[in-house]
């Protein structure tokens, strides 16, 4: 090896030492100015609801404060392309909903690339999509449903919550499952969604459940299943698919945390273990529940593992589904 050479590779070990020590540095004084949360959704929404409570409660257990950036637009990778684009040193994180594993395989062209850019956290919470149909369909559970959508073979339809949503996905594969000649009839969110149900124009529904629960609870409408592999808290007597008999079906509404790739790995530890403090506490539980959400402490890695699933599930059913948004 010539001297050159030799220089040049003690001059590279130091600089990576030294950026070392930067991050570590970093790391341990963290943080010490205002960390930005992007939200790609529009306020009030069950994003904006998590990042507001995480928000105010990591303001006070990291003594700084954590303020909420609303960059609604594009089905949330509006938002998801600054929070990439965003300097890796902790003081950005996002918020990320299902759309953050859809919107892949559902747009031709998006401005960030979920596994390159961005460096997982923790997925935080999630909720069910549901089944639900109008009092008038004479079927108590999923198997009496399928019973009767094929003996009315193109007489009905389903409502679901946009194109590329998570509801809208769970009513194709359980169209598709069993060869249901049904139609999808999309909407402006799960509130118009359930609106129609409950008058009877789409007399079925897949839909986030928060704004299902009080319909429910009320008689006003019947929840046949929800679409998780566990029963959700805000509707325990209801069945989930698997035990109507409906096994891969399963699809959620996922709330995670994530920020840009290269964060310091003490950064995002740091960050996962005072979100999982804040998932414990009683208020927060509380306040999920009542959005039909259910609190989950995943570390870093089960969070990428998951983001990796799901990205591959979601591509399967739009592809098969022939889902685009140009």
């Amino acid at each position: 090896m010539t001297i050159a050479r030799r220089s040049f590779l003690r001059l590279a070990a130091g600089a990576a030492v030294l950026q070392s020590g930067r991050r570590a540095a970093l790391a341990q004084s963290y943080p010490t100015k205002p960390v930005r949360v992007v939200v790609p959704f529009a306020p009030a929404g069950p994003a904006d609801v998590l990042a507001r409570l995480l928000t105010a409660k990591l303001s006070q257990s990291l003594h700084q404060q954590f303020y909420i950036e609303n960059q609604a637009g594009a089905g949330g990778n509006l938002g998801m392309g600054t929070a990439a684009r965003a300097a890796p040193d902790g003081y950005t994180i996002a918020v990320v909903s299902t759309s953050f594993v859809v919107n892949p395989s559902l747009y031709p062209k998006i401005p960030y690339d979920p596994y390159k850019d961005f460096a997982p956290i923790t997925l935080a919470a999630v909720s069910p999509n549901v089944l639900v149909v109008h009092p008038s369909i004479p079927s108590a559970n999923v198997k009496e449903l399928i019973a009767f959508l094929k003996t009315n073979p193109g007489k009905y339809s389903f409502a679901h919550s946009g194109v590329g949503t998570t509801p809208h996905l769970s009513g194709e594969m359980f169209r598709r499952s069993q060869s249901l000649d049904i139609v999808a009839v999309p909407f402006g969110g799960s509130a118009p969604a359930i609106q129609s149900v409950l008058a009877g124009h789409t007399p079925v529904g897949f839909t986030v459940m928060t704004p299902a629960v009080p319909l429910v609870k009320e008689g006003k409408l019947k929840c046949l299943a929800v679409t998780t592999p566990k029963r959700s808290s805000a509707l325990p007597d209801v069945p989930t698919l698997a035990e109507a008999g409906l096994t891969g079906q399963e699809a959620d509404t996922l709330l995670g945390i994530v920020a840009p790739a290269h964060t310091p790995e003490a950064i995002v530890a740091q960050l996962n273990r005072e979100i999982a403090a804040v998932m414990k506490q009683p208020d927060a539980v509380e306040k999920l529940v009542a959005l039909g959400f259910d609190s989950i402490l995943s570390t870093p890695e089960e969070f990428a593992a998951r983001i990796k699933t799901d990205i591959a599930k979601w591509a399967g059913v739009i592809k098969a589904a022939n889902i685009k948004i140009e």
